[in-house]
């Protein structure tokens, strides 16, 4: 039985990206025009049926947070996507945007509807230059062939779209230092509240979605809440795509329904396919740089919201980064430290310095001089930099370490009696060893 269910990236690498005409011929804007004909508490309701999760990390309900931003009564509000895809080990936006970008279009269109908002905003990473001609381009078809602009397909609705580019600060994934970065403002976070459903963009209220997550919108709308939420499981409704990549035969983008287990994702012949050259698995790192690390005891979880959180797993932004028997875990991780103390905003100390105090034990450890008395360093670092950081970067910024700590505890232990059981250590490497 088949591990995929392409209902998002059916047109990748199929139609033309930006042609209006291949997209309508594969059943684009069918759901838009289904949308006109709904009521916008119509169409919140199917999406809360749906179950449709954030797919940018955060997992907030789709419908929930649609139904919040309904409620309010200024105007005007904005659409805002986050197309800042940032994370290490995380591509499955880029191909939606390079590939199919009408059907991002759509959703937005949709959205745009809901809130009778009239201008959209996308924020594209500035690594993806040339995703942002291709996305530029299908927007102007779409203008062309009356899908978006001016009086919409006859019924008097305008909504345009902006495209607006990053310029590769991690932490403007976060998606108030996005709307800062947006107005011309440094990309650091904002304090919440107000949440960004009463001041968002331009001090107005805003919608932020993900880009995964407004592309599931049409889907939607066409086929009904609940037949989405029948392709997954019961708490997580749909698909997924995922990011494999590593020590795995198959690397890309996936698109699975939830309930699939981990072994199917990394081992399957459709999927993974396995270790690469035959090896063993040491560990998976799900969700990118800020999600938990995973042993081979937990590779039979399902893969869905609800039982990975159970197993202190995570679906995140749906990167799987998978790492076999040759893999240093301490010299994993001060890659990862690496990444987080170079992405710091540095607006807070516990994530500015505490990263770089983590590196530094990190390098002790690895170099076997760090002592009994680093470890409890490093423990309370750890739970400072993760209760009292001002955003999720620096909070999250630790997790893979505590749950290395978790699994991998004698590989720690056997640094501080100067062993490493890894055959490559870049440790030892860099001394000459």
């Amino acid at each position: 039985m088949t591990k995929i269910k392409k209902l998002i990236s059916g047109n990748c690498g199929v139609l033309r990206p930006d042609s209006v005409e291949d997209y309508v011929q594969a059943g684009g804007y069918e759901g838009l025009k289904k949308a006109f004909t709904m009521k916008p508490e119509e169409i919140i309701d199917e999406v809360k049926k749906a179950k449709l999760l954030g797919r940018g990390g955060a997992a907030y309900p789709v419908g929930s947070k649609w139904e919040q931003l309904l409620e309010i009564s200024e105007f005007p509000k904005y659409i805002v996507i986050n197309a800042d895809e940032g994370e290490p080990g995380t591509f499955k936006d880029k191909i939606l945007l390079g590939q199919d970008p009408l059907r991002v279009i759509e959703g937005m269109t949709i959205a745009g509807y809901v809130f009778n908002s009239h201008d959209g905003y996308i924020y594209i990473r500035g690594e993806y230059r040339a995703i942002q001609k291709v996305f530029q381009s299908a927007i102007d078809n779409a203008v062309k062939a009356g899908y978006l602009g001016q009086n919409i397909n006859g019924t008097g609705f305008a909504f345009n779209i902006h495209i607006m580019t990053g310029a590769g600060a991690y932490v403007c994934g976060e998606n108030s230092a996005l709307l800062n970065s947006i107005e011309g403002k440094a990309g650091r976070p904002r304090i919440k509240p107000p949440h960004l459903a009463e001041v968002g963009l331009f001090l107005l209220p805003t919608l932020v979605n993900n880009v995964e997550s407004i592309a599931n919108i049409p889907t939607i709308v066409l086929e009904g809440g609940d037949k989405y939420l029948s392709y997954g499981t019961q708490d997580s409704g749909g698909t997924k795509l995922i990011c494999l990549s590593g020590n795995v035969v198959n690397r890309g983008v996936y698109e699975i329904p939830f309930g699939v287990s981990l072994r199917d994702a990394i081992y399957d012949p459709e999927l993974g396919g396995g270790i690469l050259n035959g090896k063993k698995l040491k560990f998976f790192h799900l969700g990118g740089q800020s999600g938990p690390i995973g042993s081979e005891a937990q590779l039979d979880t399902v893969y869905c919201y609800k039982a990975l959180r159970n197993a202190g797993l995570s679906v995140g932004s749906g990167a799987i980064v998978v790492m076999d028997e040759d893999v240093c875990v301490i010299d994993y991780l001060k890659g990862v430290t690496e990444f987080f103390i170079h992405e710091s905003c540095g607006k807070c100390t516990p994530c500015r310095e505490g990263n770089k105090q983590i590196y530094a034990i990190l390098c002790k450890i690895s170099a076997g001089e760090a002592t009994n008395d680093d470890m409890i360093v490093l423990k309370h670092l750890i739970d400072t930099m993760t209760k009292a950081s001002f955003c999720g970067l620096g909070q999250a910024a630790a997790v893979a370490l505590n749950t290395c700590w978790k699994h991998f505890k004698s590989e720690f232990e056997d640094h501080l009696n100067k062993q490493c059981p890894a055959k490559v250590c870049f440790s030892e490497q860099e001394r000459g060893e």
